[in-house]
């Protein structure tokens, strides 16, 4: 298992549109991929689920994990910060 630890930086936050994109991104990758709100000290939940996704309510600021267990883990959190660090184009 590989995880890696970023902040929410587009001002919207993670609303429909970059949800999305986050899903799409995630599925792409064969391992298990999990978000967790740090700021909440919730549960990890499926990266690969829209609707779990949103109902994180994860706003600009807001510290997340993201985690993957599988044969391409180390690459699934790389790029998945990567999109998160980059803003989304926002």
């Amino acid at each position: 298992m590989v995880s890696a630890q970023t902040k929410i930086v587009n001002k919207t936050g993670l609303h429909a549109r970059p949800a999305s994109a986050f899903v799409m991104k995630a599925k792409e990758f064969e391992s298990a991929v999990t978000l967790k709100n740090l700021d909440t000290d919730g549960n990890a939940v499926n990266a690969k689920s829209i609707m779990l996704i949103l109902a994180q309510g994860l706003s600009q600021g807001t510290n997340i994990e993201i985690a993957a267990d599988g044969p391409d883990e180390q690459k699934a959190v790389d790029e998945l910060v990567a999109l998160i660090d980059s803003g989304f184009g926002e």
